[in-house]
């Protein structure tokens, strides 16, 4: 039987620069998963900080899934009026 991987010694969110947009995947506690997209607040080895159109979000390390840089949001759409026909 093969043993399991070895887990990187860096994280891969570890070389994210902050201020970039970026969804990351975690487990929650009653089972399941969240997505949480958003800007890069803070990085480290125990985690990183979201912020996400709810607020600030704290993810820890044992919580992350999966996570990558994404492009910037699309600009707002702008709102329709009678008058746009």
């Amino acid at each position: 039987m093969t043993p399991p991987p070895t887990p990187p010694a860096t994280p891969p969110w570890a070389a994210w620069p902050v201020g970039v947009r970026v969804v990351v995947r975690r487990r929650l506690a009653e089972g399941g998963w969240s997505d949480v997209l958003g800007e890069l607040l803070e990085v480290g080895a125990d985690g990183v900080v979201v912020r996400t159109r709810r607020g600030d979000v704290a993810v820890p390390a044992e919580d992350i899934a999966l996570g990558k840089v994404v492009p910037p949001a699309p600009p707002p759409r702008r709102s329709r009026t009678a008058d746009d026909g």
